[in-house]
């Protein structure tokens, strides 16, 4: 029931309405008992400072940020987490007493699906494909979680030296770069691999980010960001090849969780999304 105690969270970016986060959202407020209701606001580019300054006026207890605000909103925030600055960009705003905090959960919520698969991520070999935003959350993060090594693999390797250096001058993980033609020595070598590129997202399901033709032995994790569909060509030819695989729908949970443990400090479980899950995909 919403009263005049109600608080309210938000979403900020174009387009909104397709977004996964209110049913998550919304669920976690019901179960947990917490006063508060999540929903979606469209706001264009030219608006974003506005939009900013009402989440202090109007009160609302904090906000998520999706493209293509996740940069140029640090410009409006009081404070940035330091592993946000890292990562040069922010998805959630806690507003503490009228101070708007920002932090990216995006890599905290990818490593959070790897550790709750059984998988360590110290002391692993990682190899990250593509070098976009979501590939530096989560390099970032693998870095803050001690990886041994981390190998990013882009078609330009500009971007991908840019995470390197971020990573290289702030964490005691080994970075490398190379481009985006894996060969099965180079598999074999690694023990995490993570598709962060959109091959294999609907509409575009044929795609796939490496050689599926190539067939390996050793146990690896391989993961992939991409949440629709489901089940990717890139996870496909990870089963194909006996491998455990990891997809897009645990991170995308998983970070909204940690976005939630912000704004309200319960730590919520998961499993109580299973049949909104199964529901939305």
């Amino acid at each position: 029931m919403i009263n005049g105690s109600t608080k309210l969270i938000c979403l900020i970016g174009q387009p909104v309405e397709h977004s996964f986060s209110p049913s998550i959202h919304n669920t976690l407020f019901e179960k947990y008992d917490i006063n508060s209701k999540y929903i979606c606001f469209d706001v264009d580019k030219d608006c974003l400072k506005e939009a900013v300054n009402s989440i202090k006026a109007l009160k609302i207890k904090g906000s998520n940020v999706t493209v293509p605000h996740k940069v140029d909103i640090m410009e409006y925030l009081d404070e940035i987490d330091i592993n946000a600055k890292l990562i040069g960009a922010v998805n959630t705003i806690k507003n503490d007493n009228g101070k708007l905090i920002g932090y990216n959960t995006d890599g905290i919520g990818f490593v959070n699906s790897v550790i709750g698969k059984g998988y360590k991520i110290q002391d692993k070999n990682v190899m990250i494909l593509g070098a976009g935003g979501a590939a530096r959350s989560i390099a970032v993060e693998i870095a803050n979680n001690n990886a041994k090594s981390i190998e990013i693999r882009n078609r330009t390797l500009d971007k991908a030296e840019s995470i390197a250096i971020t990573i290289n001058e702030n964490f005691k993980s080994i970075v490398k770069i190379g481009d985006i033609n894996i060969t099965k020595e180079d598999l074999e070598n690694i023990d995490i691999l993570i598709n962060t590129t959109s091959l294999g997202m609907s509409p575009h399901i044929d795609k796939i980010p490496i050689d599926d033709t190539i067939n390996i032995d050793k146990d690896i994790l391989v993961c992939d960001i991409v949440y629709n569909p489901k089940e990717t060509r890139f996870l496909k030819w990870a089963k194909e090849n006996n491998l455990n695989t990891l997809g897009g729908i645990d991170m995308l949970i998983n970070q909204a969780l940690e976005a939630f443990y912000i704004w309200t400090e319960v730590k919520p479980d998961r499993e109580c999304l299973y049949e909104v899950e199964q529901l939305r995909f």
